[in-house]
């Protein structure tokens, strides 16, 4: 059974333990222990490599959800844009009308692979009057196809690196504040759980930080991964739909 102190209700609703009583650990207990600790305190106590350690963690924090907004915000204006590019490109009679209406949806993804299908179909045009070599057309809505999936695949290298690496950077920092804990443990010559109790927890403070910035991380990273597959998706089926509209409007 877990000794940590006793807990009083006050009038206010709020819980205070007293850590130098020693009752039984109640529900409440871990809420109102977590209000009374003092983040700032123990962040000013850790040595120098820890601060470190710190600094690195909420520099990845910080990067990770710029990212993370970022991206939001991208894949919401893709999907906006392809669906209003999608439906002007089905009412379309033909090539060329797409074409003078792509310019007001550069943002959709469906509008950089139109435009190398496109470039290649208007060089067969030019050359012989009409589609020569569907295959070529193919492979260009292919490459637009790779070129759309790069764009939205940008930046997300460093949301799984947030993940995977942020934890094992607070571990790190939190083994060095365990290390500087006991160093200094053998020098006050106490082996009390008042004296060293404060170091540890100043040094789990790196290990809690570490799975703050890898947690969103991981969970987004999963996220617009299948969001991404889902595009990947539509432009494959928007190439098919290229490739027929275009044998409509100029014949092979």
């Amino acid at each position: 059974m877990v000794i940590f102190g006793q807990v009083f209700w006050l009038p206010a609703s709020v819980y205070v333990i007293d850590l130098g009583i020693g009752d039984v650990l109640t529900l409440e207990a871990p809420v109102a222990f977590l209000l009374q600790v003092n983040y700032l305190e123990m962040i000013q106590r850790t040595g120098p490599l820890q601060m470190a350690v710190l600094g690195v963690l909420v520099g990845f924090s910080i990067f990770s959800l710029t990212v993370i907004f970022a991206k939001w915000s991208a894949f919401g204006r893709a999907s906006r844009a392809n669906l209003r590019f999608l439906r002007v490109f089905r009412k379309a009679s033909g090539l060329q009308a797409v074409m003078a209406a792509s310019e007001r949806y550069r943002r959709a993804p469906l509008v950089g692979v139109f435009d190398f299908g496109y470039e290649e179909v208007e060089r067969q045009v030019k050359a012989r009057g009409k589609l020569t070599n569907r295959t070529a057309i193919e492979r260009a809505l292919q490459l637009g196809v790779s070129e759309e999936l790069a764009k939205l695949e940008r930046n997300m290298q460093w949301l799984a690196t947030t993940a995977s690496v942020s934890p094992f950077i607070g571990l790190f920092g939190t083994v060095l504040g365990i290390i500087r804990a006991f160093l200094d443990l053998s020098q006050q010559g106490s082996t009390s759980l008042r004296t060293v109790g404060p170091g540890i927890a100043d040094a789990l403070i790196a290990t809690a930080v570490g799975l703050l910035a890898a947690i969103p991380a991981a969970i987004f990273y999963n996220v617009f991964g299948h969001r991404i597959r889902e595009l990947g998706a539509r432009l494959e089926d928007f190439s098919l739909e290229f490739l027929n509209l275009a044998e409509r409007s100029f014949g092979e």
